[in-house]
């Protein structure tokens, strides 16, 4: 992609906007642009995280496996997200895997190079602040939507909460995030429509 593209790319990255001239000019010279089909990887746990990684197309999720080999779905991220910062950051190995549910873009940016021109800077650094924190937040509502009693109110909970990510998703997949097979998700969704509390519409289903 010729570095106008890619300027014009990262000026409508929230992280970016506020840069000048000659910060944008340093900036592209250590990004590049990323495409990836739907199912594959961006990242696998273990690899190496050498670079800052900001999601501008498609839908992310990343998870682990447990002691047992089952999958523990951490989060699903939409654009525009910064993904696994703490890692990068960190320089550590990353704890999870990452894959794409659809087709996506992804803006690299050399971590190193990253942090020796830029994280002095105020805006930058408030941003990604804000981005750590959104993630505890995740990690809070992951762990409420596990405590959850019933198989009924984790699908409402994921409706309530993630209605913009569940047009990009099956049903086997949501199932999936929230621990249960895909024939109980859908035997509570059936019931949750009868009870009148989930509404179907032409992108999925709606909480009342």
């Amino acid at each position: 992609m010729k570095n106008k593209s890619l300027e014009n790319t990262l000026k409508d990255i929230y992280l970016f906007s506020g840069m000048n001239h000659e910060e944008m000019k340093n900036l592209i010279q250590i990004c590049s642009l990323h495409k990836y089909e739907k199912n594959s990887y961006l990242f696998m746990k273990g690899d190496a995280s050498t670079h800052l990684l900001v999601l501008i197309e498609g839908i992310v999720s990343i998870f682990k496996h447990d002691n047992k080999g089952n999958e523990i779905t951490i989060g699903l991220f939409s654009p525009v997200s910064l993904l696994a910062e703490p890692a990068i950051l960190k320089g550590i190995p990353f704890p999870s895997s990452a894959l794409f549910k659809t087709e996506g873009l992804v803006v690299k940016i050399e971590i190193e190079s990253f942090k020796k021109l830029f994280l002095h800077g105020s805006h930058v650094s408030y941003v990604i602040i804000e981005s750590l924190l959104e993630k505890i937040q995740l990690l809070q509502n992951n762990i409420h939507l596990n405590i959850e009693p019933s198989a009924k109110e984790k699908i409402l909970s994921f409706y309530e909460k993630n209605s913009n990510l569940s047009v990009d998703l099956k049903q086997y997949e949501i199932a999936s995030l929230l621990g249960m097979t895909p024939e109980t998700f859908s035997r509570n969704i059936k019931q949750l429509v009868k009870d009148d509390k989930l509404i179907k519409t032409n992108n999925g289903y709606k909480k009342l």
